[in-house]
């Protein structure tokens, strides 16, 4: 029996909450991601919300859902530090560098993971990647810089396409960014970053997960640098 792609899920979700349970105190903070898998991952949560104190959300949406559990959501800034940050990904690499954002939240997801101590990123294997790039890049920017920003996207060989009808919770567009096919994302992430308009780019190659929880056919793998 081959277990379905919301299985899988299921599954790297709990086994998440298996995975952080051993490092939480009755003081914890919990960053919490957004997508998904990121929603299983707080309603596994939820059933333990006795063993931490609060979590911090990257988007209205975990925010809201976090809530309906009855979990308290703090405010980044009322946070010095926090024990895990927990995260899905649109792809992920050997070297356990992302490409996330095609929900939205990246400039959030990447503010509330670089205050935690360690990134678990939680995946099926359909987004275990040997080359980042299949899935496009998202990139957000401010709202002048739309056009600007798309002409230095194809500059460095990409097709740059404003994602039409959305807007983030940071109140910015979003360009997808097609053309990119790289085994290490680090140089390539550190030019976006520069460019004057944008916000924050989908690349988590600089700051990569700490641990990669991967749901396969076969179990959960557990991936480390």
């Amino acid at each position: 029996m081959s277990f379905s792609q919301q299985q899988l899920k299921e599954q790297v979700a709990k086994a998440a909450v298996d995975y952080i349970l051993p490092l939480l105190t009755p003081e914890s903070i919990v960053g919490v991601g957004t997508g998904s898998t990121a929603d299983l991952f707080i309603d596994e949560l939820a059933k333990h919300k006795d063993k931490f104190k609060a979590t911090v959300a990257s988007s209205e949406r975990s925010t809201q859902r976090l809530a309906q559990h009855g979990i308290s959501v703090l405010n980044l800034n009322d946070v010095q530090s926090m024990v895990v940050y927990v995260d899905g990904a649109d792809e992920i690499n050997p070297l356990l560098q992302m490409i996330k954002g095609g929900g939205g939240a990246l400039t959030r997801e990447k503010i509330v993971a670089s205050v935690a101590e360690q990134f678990v990123c939680i995946v099926d294997e359909s987004k275990l990647v040997d080359q980042l790039g299949a899935f496009t890049l998202p990139i957000e920017v401010l709202p002048m810089a739309l056009q600007s920003v798309s002409r230095k996207m194809v500059a460095l060989g990409g097709v740059a396409k404003q994602r039409e009808g959305f807007i983030t919770d940071n109140g910015n567009p979003i360009i997808d960014v097609a053309g990119f096919s790289l085994a290490d994302a680090r140089e390539l992430e550190g030019k976006i970053n520069d460019i004057p308009g944008v916000v924050c780019c989908g690349f988590f190659a600089l700051s990569p997960a700490t641990v990669a929880l991967v749901s396969t056919q076969e179990g959960i793998k557990i991936l480390t640098k």
